[in-house]
């Protein structure tokens, strides 16, 4: 599979919208924002996200969840698991991620990412307060005993290729914005810290 590196045309020029972001966050009473999650499979990226996501629209925000498995049922489902393939999963995640902040929602996204250029380039698309990286994180033998959709035995046995963690390399974030250990404390803990982590930076009103 081969992608396009042309740049845009000449043509093709930028139309300004004449309702703001800002305009957009005022009406919502909240900041917009990716929080972006990280870590293996099975270390509870979804869980949590929905969890947050969930809490957080009863309280009255608009959000959303990115999730790596739904994506690839609809926009990337053309896309492999290859190096190449996974930067272009990512790279289209990062430009839908930024449409959301600039419709006033907080995002949650779901994905392994296992490629520290691939979430640089993703934080690189937004403002530095639009991005935040969340580490989930959890040791490999606590995520291979959970294994929620039996991935893990697949690869172990040689039916899934270049598996994160197993077949293929996973680079943990060196300075990610939260951690969130989630074989230490609940997923209510981990929601928790992600609503202290808001609260800090006055996103909610």
């Amino acid at each position: 599979m081969s992608f396009s590196t042309e740049g845009p045309s000449q043509n093709i020029v930028w139309h300004e919208q004449m309702i703001t972001k800002e305009n957009k966050r005022l009406a919502n009473n909240h900041h917009s924002v990716v929080f972006y999650f990280t870590g293996l499979s099975g270390s509870g990226k979804s869980t949590i996200a929905n969890l947050a996501a969930k809490q957080l629209f009863e309280q009255g925000a608009q959000t959303y969840v990115l999730d790596g498995d739904n994506v690839r049922h609809g926009l990337n489902k053309d896309l492999g698991f290859t190096e190449e393939a996974r930067q272009e999963n990512i790279r289209r995640i990062g430009e839908v991620a930024k449409l959301f902040v600039d419709s006033g929602q907080i995002v949650f996204t779901a994905f392994i990412s296992p490629y520290e250029s691939d979430r640089a380039m993703v934080r690189q698309l937004l403002e530095a307060d639009e991005f935040v990286e969340v580490y989930v994180a959890c040791p490999l033998t606590v995520c291979e005993e959970r294994d929620p959709k039996g991935l893990y035995r697949k690869a172990r046995s040689g039916e899934i290729a270049n598996f994160t963690g197993i077949s293929a390399p996973y680079e943990a974030p060196t300075a990610p914005d939260v951690i969130l250990q989630t074989d230490v404390y609940t997923t209510e803990q981990c929601v928790q810290q992600i609503f202290d982590y808001m609260k800090q930076r006055n996103w909610m009103k």
